[in-house]
């Protein structure tokens, strides 16, 4: 049985959050606790009659949930919480702060996800459903994991997955094989590395009765994503953090995943890989020299 943690402070965005969870522990008949986290003592009663109205609303979709309330800093008390007890998704609300510059997802909510190991699920704004999931693959193996939840999550409540990788523009003498990039299905059938990953992947999620389509674009990795999350009427967008061990890559990937948290108007999966990615340059060389091979065998 999955194992939820639901984190509120009292705030709108945290019933939405909660709400939005409702969905998730509803259709996975999920373990449900509620966390209720005062930064300063002296507002219990407020704080427990927002978390015995969320009890209420869980308990109408046939979930139970057991109700804590704790005072300190959120991101101490969450992360105790987790290591107490081995959840399997940790659910928090959090609003943009302002419209403008790179920053604008809370510090509390950017915390979280780098600290703590279970994976983060960050409800920005209202969705009433989960029929459309994105997940945001980088096309190696440190995405498995984020994969492998989205399948658990889009089984039960009967959603639709879409697969995006969107890969740097190639070089000019590379140029022909955009249009192969491009053609989801002669990359899928492909040797490369890319083309294997992303089979493996649509493959795992098909297995278990998901619909899954491969979608790809070429540019700037945080552009594509949004054109797609803008065309699409996509539910939550999934997104994979490197492991903690892997500064560099970490740095990167936590760059991105920070850019579609901030601004994504609606809810954020951060799942933490297992295995640490293959070398940037090193994985572009192989998938070039693998679409270069395909492409002649497509002549």
């Amino acid at each position: 049985m999955m194992k939820i943690l639901m984190c509120s402070d009292g705030s709108m965005q945290a019933r939405a959050a909660l709400r939005f969870g409702g969905i998730i522990a509803a259709t996975n008949q999920a373990e449900v606790t509620i966390l209720g986290i005062m930064e300063r003592p002296g507002d219990e009663a407020p704080m427990f009659e927002s978390l015995k109205d969320a009890q209420q609303e869980l308990k109408a979709r046939g979930v139970n949930a057991e109700v804590a309330i704790k005072a300190g800093n959120p991101v101490e008390e969450i992360l105790k919480k987790t290591r107490e007890t081995p959840f399997d998704l940790v659910i928090i609300g959090a609003v943009r702060r302002g419209m403008r510059g790179p920053f604008l997802m809370s510090a509390t909510a950017y915390k979280l996800i780098k600290a703590i190991e279970p994976p983060v699920l960050v409800v920005i704004g209202v969705r009433q459903s989960l029929r459309n999931i994105l997940i945001c693959s980088g096309g190696e193996r440190y995405i498995d994991r984020a994969v492998g939840i989205s399948g658990r999550l889009a089984k039960a409540a009967g959603a639709t997955i879409t697969l995006l990788h969107v890969m740097a523009e190639p070089p000019t003498i590379y140029a022909d094989l955009i249009e192969l990039e491009e053609n989801s299905r002669l990359l899928l059938r492909s040797n490369s590395d890319l083309g294997r990953n992303l089979r493996r992947e649509k493959e795992s999620l098909e297995t278990i009765g998901v619909r899954c389509d491969v979608r790809l674009r070429h540019g700037l990795v945080v552009d594509e994503v949004f054109k797609e999350i803008r065309q699409g009427d996509y539910d939550l967008i999934v997104t994979g953090s490197s492991p903690a061990g892997d500064a560099l890559r970490s740095y990167i990937m936590g760059n991105i995943t920070r850019e579609i948290v901030n601004t994504a108007e609606r809810p954020v999966l951060v799942v933490r890989g297992h295995e640490t990615p293959a070398g940037l340059t090193q994985g572009l060389k192989e998938i070039l020299s693998d679409l270069g091979h395909a492409l002649s065998r497509s002549k």
